[in-house]
Formats: structure tokens, sequence, C-alpha cells
């Protein structure tokens, strides 16, 4: 899911994913090249992204990854799950203990 909601802002090649995860959760959510590659060969092979060869900011050669429409669709559906898991573990924890009854 993180991997395809960095995605909605443009193509990026695998250390940028990693990056810009790392930079706008604050620096809390770290992404192990060695997970990440696996992780969006998956999510090519699902349909979600698509990549191309490309040169990067400092001319290397570099695939760049790239949002479809599934892949937005899939994101869609995935963020709305994961907000209702927020609500209810949110619910669960303010919740205050009943008064007993005598």
């Amino acid at each position: 899911m993180l991997v395809l909601q960095t995605l909605v802002f443009g193509p990026r090649h695998g250390h940028g994913i990693a990056t810009t995860i790392q930079r706008t959760s604050d620096e809390l959510l770290l992404v192990d090249h060695g997970s990440l590659y696996p992780a969006l060969q998956r999510l090519e092979r699902a349909g979600l992204i698509a990549s191309e060869w490309g040169t990067s900011d400092n001319h290397r050669r570099a695939r760049y990854y790239r949002l479809t429409r599934a892949g937005r669709k899939k994101l869609a559906d995935e963020t709305g799950k994961w907000e209702k898991i927020v609500r209810a573990v949110k619910g669960v924890l303010q919740a205050r203990p009943e008064e007993e009854h005598a």
C-alpha cells in the first residue's frame, strides 16, 4: 500500500520510492531494498504497477515504476480497509472502563 501511495506522486525508481516513504513517515519507516525490489516485482506481475528504464538524476540507468489504473483502484480499496482498521483500533484504545455495578 505504501509503495502504491508513493507512486501517486509520479514515477519513481526503487531508491526514490524508499526515500519518499522514509521522508513522508518522518523517518519512522525504513524500507529495506532487499525486500522492496521483490515487492516491486510482485506488484508489477499483478498489473498494479508498470516499469520502464530511464536515467536517474545522477545519470545512472534506473528502472522507473508507475501506478497503473488497476493499481489506483487497489490503492483506493486497501486505503479504505486500512482506515476502517485504524478507526476500530482507535475505538478500542480510547474506550473508557465501564462503571462497576453494585
